[in-house]
């Protein structure tokens, strides 16, 4: 049997082909997942996000024609194996929901120990779910209105295990650690453009910078004017899962 491994990230802002570099950057980071892939595109505020995912390979998944559909100067990627949930293409990420904060789309990598009771409380809400996936609970977070979830920060802070994600709003890239920093994501600049990537063999094959890692435990909101860092969860201290040093250094 072959070695199964983690979910793959990666994500642009500000590149006029940042599906192609996402693309590439899911390429490299095929090792991690080979389930599915997925590719969420963006022009900014007041357009549409335009997607395309399937079962398969990124290669098998991506050609030239789906890829010059995925207009849009930022986008998030994933390249999945299934920790948690079936696999189906009902799983397959990114998943996009359009709610009171407008469109937004997430990466995830990880599982959540508090799934179970936070769908259970989203479900009592109303929330329909469409999937079997830790990932969509976190959307359902994130989609609240402010009387119930209150801000993003508010909302990330009702998430508990190991993960890594990437989420996209309609103004914003959102790159998130968990507080004992699990599961790996590192931000890398390219030609002005930000870039985000479970690893950084991702930044080689585009021939990004690696900047630096996500720390655990932070929040960092890429957006027109920059980065700014947040530190919405209790500090802990920080255990690296070390099947990633066995199977990706």
């Amino acid at each position: 049997m072959l070695p199964q491994h983690e979910c793959g990230l990666f994500g642009v802002f500000g590149h006029p082909k940042a599906a192609v570099l996402t693309y590439y950057g899911l390429f490299a980071l095929q090792h991690r997942g080979q389930e599915s892939a997925g590719i969420v595109t963006s022009n900014g505020p007041r357009t549409s996000f335009l997607m395309h995912k399937d079962m398969g390979l990124v290669s098998q998944v991506f050609g030239q024609e789906e890829l010059a559909k995925l207009k849009g100067t930022r986008a998030i990627g994933h390249t999945r194996y299934s920790t948690t949930g079936t696999s189906t293409i009902k799983n397959a990420q990114p998943f996009v929901v359009d709610c009171v904060r407008g469109q937004m789309a997430i990466a995830h990598n990880g599982n959540l120990i508090n799934a179970d009771v936070l769908r259970d409380e989203l479900e009592r809400r109303g929330s329909i779910f469409q999937t079997t996936a830790d990932s969509e609970i976190i959307l359902h977070l994130l989609a609240q209105p402010s009387d119930n979830g209150g801000n993003i920060l508010a909302a990330l802070r009702r998430i508990q295990g190991a993960f890594s994600l990437i989420i996209m709003s309609e103004q914003e890239l959102i790159a998130v650690r968990d507080p004992f920093g699990w599961r790996p994501l590192a931000l890398g600049k390219l030609d002005g453009a930000y870039v985000l990537a479970s690893e950084t063999c991702a930044f080689d094959l585009i021939h990004a910078k690696f900047i630096r890692e996500i720390e655990p435990g932070e929040v960092l909101i890429i957006n027109e004017n920059g980065l700014r860092s947040e530190r919405p969860f209790p500090e802990e201290r920080p255990a690296f899962c070390m099947f990633e040093y066995v199977y990706f250094a």
